[in-house]
């Protein structure tokens, strides 16, 4: 699929809000809500993920709940899904996070953490460690309930123009990179920029930036960047899971019946794991379509540059937990309690199987 099919949304800007979109209504005991996502029309991942959120929503409920779903830039700008949950625009947002440090800093750890959590664990996290719970306490400041509703799995580092073969070659670097990994970039002498999946093309292509990530090989090919950096470095240590999210405006969300509360929570639950596992085996096939047919190099970031950004990241956490508010400070200590809890049985089990199955030894790769 072209480009321009998955950016045909992305520019119609905030305007639409006011083109005459009747008001969410109940209709023939039919509740009718509105979910706004940050994603360009039609992305696979995260976009079609929000289109199945909302379908399952309808289907669960019998057909009492119609959520009509609204692209970046349909009904409201892409980074400003959770402002128009909280002014009632949209009932439902699905983005990410830390999209809104702006509004709390610990927004920003709920997403991702460099060198923090993967994905398995943030869920461990956040069903079984206490991370809901603190979640939900900085949510109810905004008037908004939130769930996991979607998870990037292990992310690419980003796309790159040149080589980063040192820790040097990050200075001047302008690179499209939001919430703390944009920190680490700026520890590491370049600049962080935050603009939305629809306009990170045309930076690349303008020079605004000089690199960019954003999820992983699906959505990078859908948005064209191999067409203006060949360049692809992993390990993404910036985001090793990324945790996407359903806002519910709290009031509407109170004013539902439970089972109707019960489905919603349920619905992204279910999509949390369907869109990790969309990644999972999509994304390779994808890696090598960009490899043979569009002369993408995957690289990986050597440990000298993984070190550097190792110890950029520690500063940036510190600084977090050192600056920030007695709430901040909680967080991060069920966070790194729970990430010593989850390590000590991955290291013995899963990241030493990883490593046994990268030995040689005689296996059938096909049937």
């Amino acid at each position: 699929m072209k480009r321009r099919q998955f950016l045909a949304g992305a520019a119609v800007g905030a305007g639409a809000a006011a083109t005459g979109l009747a008001a969410p209504a109940i209709a023939q005991g039919v509740i009718e809500w509105r979910m706004v996502h940050s994603w360009p029309k039609n992305l696979p991942g995260v976009g079609a993920g929000a289109e199945r959120l909302a379908k399952r929503i309808e289907t669960m409920s019998g057909g009492r709940m119609r959520i009509r779903v609204f692209a970046a830039g349909e009904l409201v700008p892409a980074l400003k899904c959770m402002d128009a949950v909280m002014d009632g625009t949209a009932e439902m947002g699905h983005d990410a996070s830390f999209y809104h440090v702006g509004k709390h800093q610990a927004f920003a750890i709920f997403f991702a953490v460099p060198f923090g959590m993967t994905a398995d664990e943030q869920s461990a996290w956040m069903l079984h460690g206490g991370g809901q719970a603190l979640w939900d306490e900085l949510n109810d400041r905004f008037g908004i309930v939130a769930f996991p509703a979607g998870q990037t799995s292990a992310q690419s580092f980003g796309w790159f123009k040149k080589e980063m073969n040192t820790a040097a070659d990050f200075r001047g670097l302008k690179m499209r990179i939001p919430g703390l990994g944009g920190e680490v970039i700026k520890k590491m002498g370049g600049s962080a920029v935050l603009i939305p999946a629809g306009e990170i093309f045309a930076g690349l292509q303008s020079g605004a930036i000089d690199a960019a990530e954003f999820i992983g090989p699906l959505n990078d090919l859908a948005l064209g960047f191999h067409q203006v950096a060949k360049i692809c470095y992993g390990p993404g240590i910036q985001e090793p899971g990324g945790m996407v999210q359903l806002m519910v405006n709290k009031a509407k969300f109170q004013a539902l019946p439970a089972d109707l509360q019960e489905i919603i929570r349920a619905a992204s639950h279910a999509g949390h794991e369907d869109m990790k596992v969309e990644y999972d085996i999509r994304s390779g096939e994808t890696m090598e379509v960009l490899r043979t047919q569009h002369g993408v190099r995957f690289l990986r970031l050597n440990n000298e540059v993984l070190t550097a950004l190792g110890n950029a990241s520690g500063e940036v956490v510190q600084e977090s937990i050192d600056k920030g508010d007695d709430y901040t400070k909680r967080v991060w200590r069920s966070y790194f309690a729970a990430r010593e809890r989850t390590m000590r049985f991955l290291r013995f089990n899963e990241q030493a199987f990883l490593n046994a199955r990268t030995l040689q030894f005689k296996f059938p790769t096909q049937a």
